[in-house]
C-alpha cells in the first residue's frame, strides 16, 4: 500500500498533535500500519506508561518501515515540542560517550500525548536504562536488574525458559523476585525490583555473579561469556545489560522485526510450559498481547 501525506490532528489530553501517514505500512509481512501502530500504543498506553515514567528513552525509528533502514536516537530531535519533558542526562563515566559533549537530551515519556508524539516520528522500539531520573532530572540509582537471556543458534525460545527457571531460583536466593517478559525478538528478560536504588555497577555485579553461577552449573546450556563464538547452541545470560550506559526494551515495546511482536510480560507458568514442550511458548503480536492486557491487566506490575 503506498503512504499518502494525509494529516490528521487530534486531541490528547489537551495536547493537539498532527500525525500524519497513518496509511503507510511499516510492517510489510503482516500489512501492518502507522494507524495500527499508534492504536496499539494508544490503547496499551495505561500499563506501558508507568513503566517508562522517569526513564530517558532511546527510541529505534523507522520511518520508511522494517525492510529499511532503522536508526538510534538518543537526543530529542529538532522541533520537539515545548511541553515534552526532556532531561539532560551525563555521559561521563559509565554514562558513556556523548556526541553533544558530556550530556544527552533525552527526552522523558510520562504521558499519553509524549508517547503519541514519539510514535508518529517512527519510534517503533522504545529502550530504556535500569535506571530513573529525579524530579529535577538527576540520575537516581538503579531502581531494578535485569538478567537478559539471548539464545544462540539453534537454541531458542524454549532453552531460554529452562535457563529462566534456573536464574529464577538463583534471583530468590539473592532476596529478589524475577518477572519474565519475551525480548519480543528471540530471548527472554527477567526483571527483579531491588529494594532500595543501587549503583549500575553493584547491579551489574550481582548479574554477572548469577551468569557465572549457572555456567557452572550448566555449562552444556548456559554462558556468561560474551564471545559470540561461545554462544552457540546455548542461552549467552548478558549481564552488561544492567551497565549504567545500557537499556533494554521496555515491557509492552513493540519491536522491529517482520512482525509487531512485542516485549511482553509473561507468568511463570508460562515459562515453565515453554521449558517443558519446545512449542509451549512463542513471541507474542501486538494484537495478542492487548487481549493479554484485557484479560489479566499488568502482568509486568503483578508480578
Amino acid at each position: 500500500m503506498t503512504a499518502g501525506k494525509t494529516e490528521v490532528h487530534v486531541d490528547v489530553e489537551g495536547r493537539t498533535l498532527t500525525l500524519s501517514n497513518l496509511e503507510k505500512v511499516l510492517y510489510p509481512r503482516t500489512g501492518t500500519t502507522k494507524g495500527e501502530v499508534l492504536d496499539y500504543y494508544a490503547r496499551v498506553a495505561p500499563v506501558l506508561l508507568p513503566h517508562l515514567a522517569g526513564r530517558p528513552v532511546t527510541r529505534i525509528r523507522w520511518p520508511h518501515g522494517v525492510q529499511a533502514m532503522s536508526f538510534f536516537e538518543k537526543n530529542a530531535p529538532a522541533g520537539t515540542p515545548s511541553w515534552v519533558r526532556t532531561v539532560e542526562v551525563p555521559t561521563t563515566g559509565s554514562r558513556g560517550p556523548s556526541r553533544n559533549g558530556d550530556t544527552l537530551v533525552f527526552p522523558i515519556i510520562d504521558d499519553l500525548a509524549t508517547l503519541m508524539w514519539v510514535v508518529n516520528l517512527a519510534a517503533l522500539e522504545l529502550h530504556v536504562h535500569q535506571w530513573t531520573v529525579d524530579d529535577r532530572g538527576e540520575p537516581r540509582g538503579a531502581d531494578r536488574l535485569v538478567v537478559d537471556l539471548d539464545p544462540g543458534e539453534p537454541a531458542g525460545l524454549h532453552e531460554c525458559c529452562v535457563v529462566a527457571l534456573h536464574a529464577r531460583d538463583a534471583l530468590a536466593a539473592r532476596g529478589l523476585d524475577a518477572v519474565p517478559v519475551t525480548s519480543g525478538s528471540k530471548g527472554l528478560h527477567l526483571y527483579a525490583e531491588l529494594s532500595s536504588l543501587l549503583p549500575s555497577e553493584e547491579t551489574s555485579a550481582v548479574a554477572k555473579e548469577v551468569a557465572e553461577e549457572l555456567q557452572a552449573a550448566r555449562p552444556e546450556l548456559v554462558t556468561a561469556t560474551m564471545t559470540k563464538s561461545k554462544r552457540r547452541g546455548k542461552v549467552f545470560i548478558d549481564w552488561s545489560q544492567n551497565a549504567g550506559s545500557k537499556t533494554t526494551v521496555s515491557p509492552y515495546s513493540l519491536r522491529g522485526k517482520e512482525r509487531p511482536t512485542v516485549a511482553a510480560p509473561l507468568t511463570w507458568e508460562e515459562v515453565e510450559a515453554g521449558a517443558e514442550d519446545e512449542l509451549g511458548l512463542d513471541q507474542l503480536g501486538f494484537r495478542e498481547v492487548l487481549d493479554r492486557v484485557g484479560q489479566h491487566g499488568d502482568l509486568f506490575a503483578a508480578g
